[in-house]
Order: C-alpha cells, then sequence, then structure tokens
C-alpha cells in the first residue's frame, strides 16, 4: 500500500494522521507483520487495546448524558448494542477499512478484509491511533461519527432475536423457527446461512461465522421486512 493510498483513506475519514506510522500500524493485522517478520509493537493490537478503552469512555459518557434516568443494567445493555463485534464491523464497513488492511497472504484468501473480527478490530486500533495522534476531542469526533449514530438499528440488531419473538407472541401467530440453510468455508473460518421462519413463510435470511450471529442477522433482517407492514 502507497501513502496515496492512506491519503485516501485519511481523506475518507475526514482526519489527516500528524504520524502516519500511527495510521499503518492500525491498519496492519498480526498476520502481515508476522508474514514480513516485523516487531510485535508494529501490529494493531496494542493499538486495538488503546482504542477499545478510549470507545468505551466516549460511548459510556454519550449514554450517560442522552438516558438521564436509566438504571446501569439499562446503559451497560444500550453500550454493548453500539459496540459489538458486528456494529463496529459495520461502521468500518461505512468508511471501506477493509481494503486499505495490510493483511497476511492467507488471511486475505481467506477473506480476512471482510471478517467482523479482523475489520472492528482495526477499527478500534484506528480510534486508538486517532486518541495518540490528536487527543480525545478527535477521537471523540470520530466515534460519534461512525459509531454512535444509526442508533436505533444497531440497537434492533443486538435485542433482534428477543423483539421478533416478543412480537410473534403479542400477535398469538405461528411458530417462530430457524433453520440451516448453508455451511461452507473451511473449519477455521465457517460461514452459516439461516432463514428465520413464521410458520412456512421464510422472513429473513442471516449469515455469520457462528450459528448464533447468523440466526441473530436473520431476526434483524425478519424485523425489518415487518417493520413496515406494523406500521400499515
Amino acid at each position: 500500500m502507497t501513502k496515496n493510498d492512506l491519503s485516501k483513506f485519511e481523506e475518507k475519514i475526514g482526519y489527516r494522521f500528524q504520524k502516519k506510522d500511527l495510521l499503518q500500524n492500525a491498519l496492519t493485522h498480526s498476520s502481515y507483520a508476522n508474514e514480513k517478520h516485523l516487531p510485535y509493537e508494529k501490529n494493531n493490537e496494542r493499538l486495538e487495546f488503546l482504542g477499545d478503552a478510549v470507545l468505551e469512555l466516549v460511548s459510556s459518557d454519550f449514554i450517560f448524558h442522552e438516558q438521564a434516568t436509566a438504571m446501569e443494567g439499562k446503559m451497560s445493555k444500550f453500550r454493548a448494542s453500539l459496540v459489538c463485534e458486528r456494529s463496529l464491523a459495520q461502521s468500518a464497513r461505512e468508511i471501506d477499512l477493509g481494503s486499505y488492511l495490510f493483511l497476511g497472504k492467507g488471511e486475505a484468501a481467506t477473506g480476512g478484509a471482510g471478517r467482523d473480527s479482523i475489520l472492528s478490530d482495526a477499527f478500534e486500533a484506528v480510534i486508538g491511533a486517532i486518541y495518540l495522534d490528536a487527543g480525545m476531542k478527535e477521537a471523540s469526533r470520530f466515534i460519534h461519527q461512525y459509531v454512535l449514530s444509526d442508533i436505533e438499528h444497531k440497537t434492533l440488531f443486538y435485542d433482534s432475536k428477543t423483539i421478533l419473538q416478543e412480537m410473534v407472541q403479542s400477535h398469538g401467530t405461528n411458530t417462530l423457527s430457524y433453520h440451516l440453510l448453508e455451511e461452507k468455508g473451511p473449519d477455521h473460518c465457517k460461514e452459516f446461512v439461516i432463514s428465520c421462519c413464521l410458520g412456512d413463510r421464510q422472513l429473513g435470511v442471516g449469515t455469520g461465522h457462528s450459528k448464533k450471529l447468523a440466526e441473530q442477522e436473520a431476526a434483524y433482517q425478519a424485523l425489518l421486512f415487518l417493520k413496515p407492514v406494523q406500521k400499515k
């Protein structure tokens, strides 16, 4: 990746790094560092650790002020929905983060640039890099722009199975069920495709690297399908 590519990423996120090596570190996966025999501190794991802490503080502060009367348990659940792996991976996709990652050949060949775990970790590493480069104010701006936005859909996904189950029960309709449609990929990187059905009717299909995540995605897609119907 060239300096020009890094500049394109900076343009995409609306922030120019003073220390370019911080950005390069944030985008360097351990598989690439190992392949190139780089020292440990040149991969993004330490920055991910720092970014995770910054993200937790900023999101907690946001929720504390947004939900002034909420109990601790509700605030914790709300925060978890905003900073879970899937939500952060979606935020990473908004800025096309996967296209700028330095990945080892094996990781790249097995779709690492699109994997939720790699994207969410790199996204936190970018937060850590911005914090070190410019401080809390700029890191907070980035988090508010790309994480603390579109909150309704992020919380809907996090609670999708519970919300869907309650919706079905309240209408006393047919039984809700999940069915494995497909299982693909190597053992270390399985992908499951699962459908969510109400009786014989398919409402949504989800994919994920675990059956639980695939079911969650299927339930979310079902909710998006049913929501317009409910408003009529």
